[in-house]
Formats: structure tokens, C-alpha cells, sequence
């Protein structure tokens, strides 16, 4: 019987859930399996991320299109990737990865490249049989001779969005509920889902606005931090819960898009912050609420201000990279260097391959750094990162409130597989 082999490669311009274009790359193999992969972008991005190839054409999707792309899948890259076996995902990536020639995907473009790394990945679980995540598990024993356990992994619902996230006064991005206390996804997503809708009914009370960001949360009228989390605490009380032991607050500061001039500007709060007087605020957030986690406290590049975050709260508190790292080995090796931060935001588009990032997630596990995999703003309803996340073990998802689709679909996707294969959860991770 002849080896598998990748037959066509073909891309669509299609939209994502901010109604933007974004690539759709169809790839099939030699016994007719096929499989189709959704690209994601994001709003708030790092500088250190790999570049998307985009039209530029202000005639067209107000200069947002993605024709060039489509175009360099269905010519260079389906040239490169014809007739080669996609088992081997880590030779097709590096492949990928040599021919575009950059460091940050600018010839080809990261949509381009992830667009066939994750199209490959799904078709060869596909003509396997097997689910993505267990083709996924079997990738990594056979990558870093590391074995993993597949688990479900606990879920941080974006329940107010600010920041790039929403038109309002909130200078922080995301707030988030992290259901810590419960034996399985399924029971953390109840919990989550139920303090979600008694948020909404208590800002209908208080005659705020119920509209939903980008990534399904609210996206209230208020300005302060504070407001926002006595809501949550609030909705978490009224809903039955007991925050601090069953629920944590998760914060993401996305502070990269605050920093101006060496300062960090605060206009919901009118305060302008030095990078001392800003991790000094987040103390004393931390000191007054539930909250287990800070995502991008200071600017990606910050290095001084991080060491000194990692340092006042990184012992009770996940301190997450986001910007600072950008799913890069190389940046994350820098930050365990450092001693930045505690944790990882894997977000694959960032880097640009399925191997790359797997390398990141690695490395960061390696090192003692948590892992977290995480959505994009700008989402479809390809919901591979569910699969990812538990075929990795990683004990942390990101995928936005239980609103929009784009944001469902991936909750809907652990729930089945959870009951589907009675697979376990992480259960009451250790994130104070």
C-alpha cells in the first residue's frame, strides 16, 4: 500500500466573526480525505507577532482582503506541498517555514502558512480515523518522547470586554471568570454560563448596556477596574457561588495599548502610571478581589517593569505573556532567562505553524511556565484550539464568553468530546 500523500491545497477568502476576510485552506489527500482550516486574527497585536499578508486595497474590504494570500496557497505553497506525506507535520512546517524565508512570515504571510499547517493537521487526523486531539496527543510523544494525559481543561470566560475589545471607557481588555472548583468542563461551563446571565440581568437593573464585544462579552458604560469587578463579584454571589474558592477573576490588561511616552495611559481611571505605579495598582486590585491571574500587565517591551511584576506578585498570581512573548521560543526563552512572568498565552496564529507552536508550548512547560491556548478577537467557527488544548493536557483554555458562535462552538466542542470519551478534567488547578 503506497504512502499517504497531500493531493490538492486550495484557499477561499471567506469572513471572520468581525465580518473581516480571512482564509479558508482546503487540504486533500491521496485517499480523498479533505479537511478545511479557518484562519483567526486578533485586534490587540503584539509587534513581535508573525505579519498577516493583507490586499491593502482601500477599494476592497477597506484594505482588508485577502486575495494575495489565497493566492500564494493555491500557487507557491500548494507547489511545495504536493505529493509530500502530512504525517510528517514537523518536515511540512519547516518546509513552509524555509521557502517563506523570514523570521516573522512576511513573504508568504502567517495566515497563509498556518492556514496549511492547521489544514494538514486535521486532514491527517482524518484519513488516521482518529480525533484531532488524540492525533495531536500522539504528534507531541513522537516530537518531545513526552507523555501527556489528555484532560479537559478549565475554562477563562471573557464576561466584560474593553480595551481594543469594545467601544467603551475601560482601559483593561478582558475580565474574566475562571470556575476553579468544579470535577468537570461541563460543570465549570454551567457555572460559568449561569454567572454570565446573571451579569446581564444586573446590568439591565443598573440600565447598562447588554450589547456584547468582540469576543462575546459585555461591554458596559463603566470606566473603573473596580466597577467591573464588584459587578462580577456580585453576579457570582447572586448566582449561587462563592468567589475566591469555586470562581477566580482573570484579568487581561493588553497594557502594550496603554503605553505612551513611557507611561501607561489610564483614561477610564484619568491616571497616568509609571510602570512601578501600575504594578502597584494591580497589587492592590489583587489585595481587594479574587483574582489568580494578570495577562500583559506592562508593555511587550517593559523587560524591567516585568521582572519586578513577576517578582511582587508571580507568587500568588499567574502573571501571563501574551505580547511580550507572541507563541515565540525565542521570546519565551528569554522571558525563563529573566525571569518574566509564570505563564504562556499559546496563541498559534502568532507564530504562524502547528510545530512552532508546539515548540513553544514545550519549552514553556519545560521551564516550569504555564500554558494557556488561547482564541483570537477576530474568530470563526474552526474550533481546532479546543482540540489542541486538550490533546497538549494544557489545564487552561481561552475562547471568550458563552456568547457568539465563534465563541460556542469551541465550548460545545470539549462538552461533547468530555462525554463523548469520558475524558478527565483539571481539576481545581492551583492558580493563587
Amino acid at each position: 500500500m503506497s504512502r499517504q500523500q497531500i493531493k490538492e491545497v486550495s484557499a477561499y477568502e471567506v469572513l471572520d466573526s468581525r465580518g473581516n476576510p480571512t482564509l479558508a485552506t482546503e487540504i486533500t489527500l491521496s485517499d480523498e480525505s479533505s479537511s478545511i482550516s479557518y484562519v483567526p486574527s486578533g485586534a490587540s497585536t503584539g509587534k513581535y507577532e508573525a505579519i498577516e499578508k493583507r490586499d491593502l486595497d482601500p477599494q476592497r474590504y477597506r484594505g482588508k482582503g485577502v486575495i494575495n494570500a489565497v493566492n500564494c496557497v493555491n500557487n507557491e505553497i500548494k507547489e511545495l506541498l504536493i505529493g509530500l506525506n502530512p504525517l510528517d507535520q514537523n518536515n511540512i512546517d519547516l518546509i513552509l517555514c524555509k521557502a517563506d524565508g523570514t523570521e516573522n512570515k512576511t513573504n508568504f504571510g502567517a495566515n497563509s502558512v498556518l492556514g496549511a499547517s492547521l489544514a494538514n493537521l486535521k486532514v491527517s487526523a482524518k484519513s488516521q480515523k482518529i480525533p484531532l486531539y488524540k492525533y495531536l496527543n500522539l504528534k507531541l510523544k513522537e516530537l518531545f518522547d513526552k507523555e501527556i494525559e489528555p484532560k479537559l481543561p478549565i475554562p477563562m470566560m471573557n464576561i466584560i470586554n474593553g480595551g481594543a475589545h469594545a467601544d467603551n471607557p475601560l482601559d483593561f481588555q478582558e475580565f474574566m471568570i475562571q470556575p476553579t472548583g468544579f470535577q468537570t468542563f461541563k460543570l465549570a461551563t454551567q457555572c460559568g454560563v449561569e454567572i454570565f446571565h446573571q451579569l446581564k440581568a444586573l446590568l439591565k437593573e443598573k440600565k447598562l448596556t447588554t450589547s456584547v464585544g468582540d469576543e462575546g462579552g459585555f461591554a458596559p458604560n463603566l470606566s473603573t477596574p473596580e466597577e467591573v469587578l464588584d459587578l462580577i463579584i456580585q453576579a457570582i454571589e447572586v448566582s449561587g457561588y462563592r468567589p475566591g474558592e469555586e470562581v477566580m477573576i482573570c484579568i487581561d490588561c493588553a497594557s502594550s495599548e496603554l503605553f505612551q511616552n513611557d507611561k501607561y495611559l489610564l483614561k477610564g481611571i484619568g491616571k497616568n502610571f509609571s510602570s512601578i505605579e501600575l504594578i502597584n495598582y494591580l497589587k492592590d486590585l489583587k489585595s481587594k478581589y479574587p483574582i489568580s491571574s494578570i495577562e500583559d500587565g506592562l508593555d511587550e517591551d517593559d523587560w524591567n517593569g516585568w521582572k519586578i511584576l513577576t517578582k511582587e506578585l508571580g507568587p500568588t498570581t499567574q502573571i501571563v505573556g501574551d505580547d511580550i512573548f507572541a507563541t515565540n521560543p525565542e521570546r519565551i526563552k528569554k522571558g525563563i532567562d529573566h525571569k518574566v512572568a509564570n505563564s504562556v498565552l499559546v496563541k498559534i496564529n502568532q507564530i504562524g505553524t502547528i510545530s512552532e507552536a508546539l515548540v513553544a508550548f514545550n519549552l514553556s512547560v519545560e521551564n516550569g511556565y504555564k500554558p494557556i491556548i488561547s482564541h483570537r478577537s477576530g474568530e470563526t467557527e474552526d474550533t481546532s484550539i479546543s482540540d489542541i488544548c486538550l490533546g497538549l493536557g494544557v489545564e487552561q483554555i481561552k475562547i471568550g464568553a458563552p456568547s457568539r458562535t465563534d465563541r460556542v462552538a469551541k465550548y460545545n466542542r470539549l462538552l461533547i468530546l468530555e462525554e463523548k470519551f469520558n475524558l478527565r478534567s483539571a481539576l481545581k488547578n492551583d492558580l493563587r
